[in-house]
């Protein structure tokens, strides 16, 4: 069997993953010269137009990250399986990253830190406590529950959405168009886990910002994305801050990245930003989870975390 990787940033160290973890397989690389004929598997993210053609003997596509979109717009996309990294590593990351950025509003952190700059003795004499705090998660998935489970074990109120109907012991699942409205009006801290497809690009503006909570114990409803950029309107976002519509934003995706210098979000005083690495997936663990997909198949089973191509994800 061959493999291609097909990526735009350094390849030999990924070469050199997979050569380990697939001892007898073929590893051709973009840009390299290989017999297109033999590749059977493709690892990439963010193929360039044309590296993904003229593979007859195409099994199926992986993709290097926990996102897929950046394969939907390829124009072409052969029809094979697209396989999504779906792994314990990235998974126990996105939850720590959630977990520590609702703790923080909790504890308003960021008003304590300022008092800290300001050498101000602030104390609050009625702080409240998590289970005073109504979280709601866009898009239930695995990412979404076990960051849901880890927040309920801190005693946070926790409830998800999901576009298609779920049901999820100890929780209360809102789906589909339906179920949108009332799980807003009942969030404080929105939690935006959910894919990036033609449905929800942009989902993340006034419109929704105004449904959310206005009555939760943190002063106004709080926006937490670590899904993508392009979930969100960013003059939206710096809007609802402005008026009071949001009280917070802790963002990790944009819609450009690097964010660039001149953007608003970096110098606003209710913005928290981080550089996308909420859940950064770790090279050898994406690269044992793609050749166990691999071997896996080659042994007659199927393959695992199938992007369902009429979704998106």
């Amino acid at each position: 069997m061959s493999l291609l990787v097909a990526v735009t940033w350094e390849t030999q160290p990924w070469v050199e993953r997979f050569t380990r973890h697939l001892p007898g397989s073929e590893i051709a690389v973009l840009g390299e010269d290989f017999d297109r004929s033999r590749v059977r598997y493709v690892a990439t993210w963010g193929p360039k137009p044309g590296s993904l053609d003229d593979l007859p003997n195409l099994e199926a596509i992986f993709s290097l990250g926990a996102g897929v979109d950046h394969l939907m717009g390829y124009p072409g996309l052969p029809d094979v399986p697209i396989v999504r990294v779906a792994q314990d590593d990235l998974t126990h990351r996105m939850s720590e990253y959630m977990v520590m950025h609702c703790l923080m509003y909790l504890r308003d952190h960021a008003r304590f830190a300022e008092a800290q700059r300001a050498k101000r003795w602030e104390q609050d004499r009625s702080p409240p406590i998590a289970a005073d705090v109504r979280v709601g998660i866009m898009g239930f998935g695995v990412l979404g529950q076990d960051a849901a489970a880890k927040l309920k074990m801190m005693g946070f109120d926790v409830a998800g959405w999901s576009r298609t109907p779920k049901s999820v012991e100890g929780f209360k699942v809102y789906s589909d168009e339906s179920g949108l409205d009332e799980f807003l009006a009942r969030t404080d801290i929105l939690v935006s886990l959910i894919p990036l497809t033609p449905d929800t690009r942009g989902i993340l503006n006034r419109g929704l910002f105004r449904k959310l909570a206005q009555d939760g114990r943190l002063g106004g409803p709080i926006l937490i994305n670590a899904g993508r950029g392009g979930l969100q309107v960013e003059a939206d976002i710096l809007a609802c801050l402005d008026d009071g519509t949001l009280k917070a934003a802790t963002l990790d995706v944009f819609e450009k990245e690097p964010l660039p210098e001149d953007s608003a979000l970096w110098a606003h005083p209710g913005v928290t930003i981080t550089p996308h690495n909420a859940a950064v997936s770790e090279p050898e663990a994406t690269a044992r989870y793609i050749a166990r997909q691999i071997l896996r198949h080659e042994a007659g089973e199927p393959f695992e975390n199938v992007v369902d191509r009429v979704r998106g994800y």
